[in-house]
């Protein structure tokens, strides 16, 4: 994914819901009937980094999925009723007229509208075009404006264009619609840190936590921002709770080796960082930090190697103030890679 200019604070490498965003419509008695069915990846991946990962799966898109298996007990009425109607009827069968295939003429219209701007958005956003995700959002929204995820996903869109207020109020307005769902909490939080209201996004995290007591990502985003507040034993505590959770989330195992590091924990910090790239040889992040710490215990020759695969892999880490204010790593561990940077 391209980089976006939203400073998320942290990095979300699970896909939090499913990205084919195919919307099935059940029209009954002229309602619309939309639900929503968030799915959790618990794929293992080869982590990468973008300025947009989050926790905020927060760009990437939630569903707006209906089950069309079952019908409502409107539907079930008119199936029963019809049904009855042609076993006690002695009439020759009728066809069907032309008028009366127009609802369903305008059911498939609308279904082919929703899934083609769907399908647009999910695109944009995959290639880093917030501005028109937020468009494609917008007109999803204009005609399903009682979908929370609808209104969550623009919330992410306007968020990776640094919106942020206006991203809260979309993410406000998800929460009022579906007030137990816990993405636009876990999104609300993202950009609350990034705005460095870190006292809030805590309690946007511990309200997601009340709802999905084991969500490993609301775990991972609460120990940021307890490292933020430079409460490093809670962050701590978190992030093992977030990969005890979730084995493969690699990135809450980097927060947990970062901030081993930021408490003096150096010598189990770099051995964690060592067992996180054996699996994940690929990880800039990991392979940064590592080679921060490593040059400052006077390993100069692993430093470096692990140097030449961070910087192939993402080059950023050579920007001292992007590790800082953007990635966000810990005060120690910046000064660590500082110091390898200019060679001290």
């Amino acid at each position: 994914m391209p980089n976006s200019p939203f400073p998320i604070p942290h990095f979300q490498i699970m896909i939090r819901w499913t990205l084919h965003l195919l919307c099935v419509l059940l029209l009954a008695v002229s309602t619309l009937l939309i639900s929503i069915s968030p799915v959790m990846a618990q794929t293992e991946t080869q982590p990468s980094i973008t300025e947009t990962e989050s926790t905020s799966t927060a760009n990437q898109p939630e569903n707006i999925i209906s089950n069309e298996s079952e019908p409502t007990a409107t539907e079930s009425a008119n199936i029963i009723s019809n049904e009855s109607a042609n076993v006690i009827s002695n009439e020759p069968e009728v066809t069907v007229s032309k008028s009366e295939n127009q609802p369903s003429n305008e059911r498939k219209e609308l279904e082919a509208k929703i899934n083609e701007l769907g399908q647009k958005a999910i695109d944009a956003t995959e290639q880093g075009e917030f501005a028109d995700a937020e468009g494609y959002w917008t007109q999803l929204i204009e005609l399903l404006p009682d979908n929370p995820a609808l209104w969550s996903n623009r919330g992410n869109s306007k968020a990776s264009q640094n919106k942020l207020a206006e991203a809260i109020a979309d993410y406000d307005k998800a929460m009022e619609l579906a007030p137990t769902a816990p993405d636009p909490y876990l999104n609300r939080g993202m950009v609350l840190e990034a705005m460095g209201e870190f006292d809030r996004a805590i309690a946007d995290y511990n309200h997601l936590l009340e709802i999905s007591p084991n969500d490993p990502m609301a775990y991972n985003n609460r120990g940021n921002a307890f490292g933020r507040l430079g409460d490093w034993q809670k962050a701590i505590a978190d992030f093992q709770k977030a990969f005890q959770l979730e084995p493969n989330f690699a990135f809450a195992r980097a927060n947990y080796a970062l901030a081993l590091y930021e408490t003096g924990q150096t010598e189990v910090a770099i051995r964690t960082m060592r067992n996180i790239i054996r699996k994940y040889p690929q990880f800039p992040d990991v392979r940064a930090a590592l080679t921060a710490a490593l040059w400052v215990q006077g390993q100069h020759g692993e430093a470096e190697s692990n140097w030449v695969a961070t910087v192939g892999l993402d080059p950023r880490y050579k920007d001292i103030e992007w590790v800082k204010n953007v990635r966000r790593w810990p005060p120690m561990i910046v000064a660590a890679l500082d110091k390898f940077l200019h060679i001290q």
